[in-house]
């Protein structure tokens, strides 16, 4: 199993999670996201990856883009410990605390969408981080609402376990801090994430403890 990862890219730090919780230690490849102006260009990865995009997972014959589909077919495959609940009612919960983060959050404050503000609108670095604030900041706050007021929410997203849904919301509060968003100000959100920091598996994903960290 090959994993191609990028210190810094959220959505390789939520497959990196996954890994960890589940025992996994897939070859790490690394696809710096910046130098030279981003080895995710290159004609050789492009060839892999027509998406360009970290993380790209090689498992066998399967060529698999998409941190979240990742994440569930490392879950299908490697079943223990589950990272989606046993019923219906449950999984979809899971799913849309994830997708809060992985669709509607992160890709707004990506390199690819802050360097096309800056080129086709001229965007200069405090409009672009004021674009990065602003969809942080709405987005955790409708997360931190949602998850204080759900019984469902317990110790970690949903229930007393590591899901995919913290899986998402980790690497999430690592780029709030990037950008200068405190997650203190989410109080709900940043009791899962210290329960969350607690278990091994978080430390060893996290990005300072990556081989290409820098």
């Amino acid at each position: 199993m090959i994993l191609y990862t990028y210190f810094r890219s959220s959505a390789a730090y939520r497959v990196r999670i996954a890994c960890e919780l589940k025992g996994l230690q897939p070859e790490l490849r690394f696809v710096h996201l910046v130098k030279g102006g981003g080895h995710q260009h290159s004609l050789e990865y492009r060839a892999l990856n027509p998406q360009g995009r970290v993380p790209f997972l090689i498992d066998g014959d399967l060529r698999l883009g998409q941190s979240l589909a990742i994440v569930e077919y490392l879950d299908e495959t490697h079943p223990e410990p589950p990272l989606l609940p046993r019923d219906a009612a449950g999984r979809a919960r899971v799913r849309s605390i994830a997708l809060a983060l992985a669709a509607d959050v992160q890709p707004l404050q990506n390199l690819s969408v802050t360097q096309y503000l800056e080129k086709q609108f001229g965007a200069d670095q405090a409009r672009r981080e004021a674009w990065v604030v602003h969809w942080i900041t709405s987005g955790l706050t409708a997360l931190e609402t949602t998850l204080a007021r759900e019984p469902a929410t317990g110790r970690f997203c949903h229930g007393d376990a590591p899901t995919l849904a913290d899986c998402c919301l980790v690497p999430q509060l690592f780029a709030a801090r990037r950008f200068g968003v405190d997650p203190a100000g989410f109080p709900t959100l940043a009791r899962i994430e210290a329960a969350c920091q607690a278990l091994p598996a978080f430390f060893r994903a996290a990005p300072a403890q990556q081989p290409d960290a820098e």
